[in-house]
């Protein structure tokens, strides 16, 4: 069946991950084009179409080129998102909030640090 689009969220904003890690709004940046990886590894299974943020956190709108990906995406068997990143400023207290970073990547994967980081919609693509 090919090629899917998705669009969903990488990061969300004021809430704290598996990890105690919180990113503020803001806070990711990247410098160029992202890659958009599976399970932050390997080359590329698509591309990073649009990166945007909302009030509710970092939106992504991608296209999955690697078949056996966008088949799970596709049937909903796999619809995590995540990120990579580099800190350049963090703030330690309960948890470690993230005031700014540098965008690596971003992954599509399977249980993502941030349980609420989820691909919403999907269209063949």
């Amino acid at each position: 069946m090919g090629a899917v689009r998705f669009a969903g969220y990488a990061a969300i904003f004021g809430r704290a991950d598996r990890g105690g890690d919180v990113v503020l709004p803001g806070a990711l940046v990247a410098d160029g084009a992202v890659p958009l990886l599976w399970q932050h590894r390997g080359d590329p299974i698509g591309t990073v179409e649009w990166l945007g943020e909302d009030a509710r956190g970092l939106g992504v709108i991608g296209r999955i080129e690697a078949e056996a990906v966008a088949r799970l995406v596709r049937v909903g068997a796999l619809g995590g998102l995540s990120f990579g990143y580099r800190a350049t400023r963090v703030r330690q207290g309960a948890w470690r909030t993230i005031a700014a970073a540098e965008l690596i990547e971003v992954s599509v994967v399977a249980r993502p640090m941030q349980p609420l980081a989820r691909i919403h919609a999907v269209e063949d693509g």
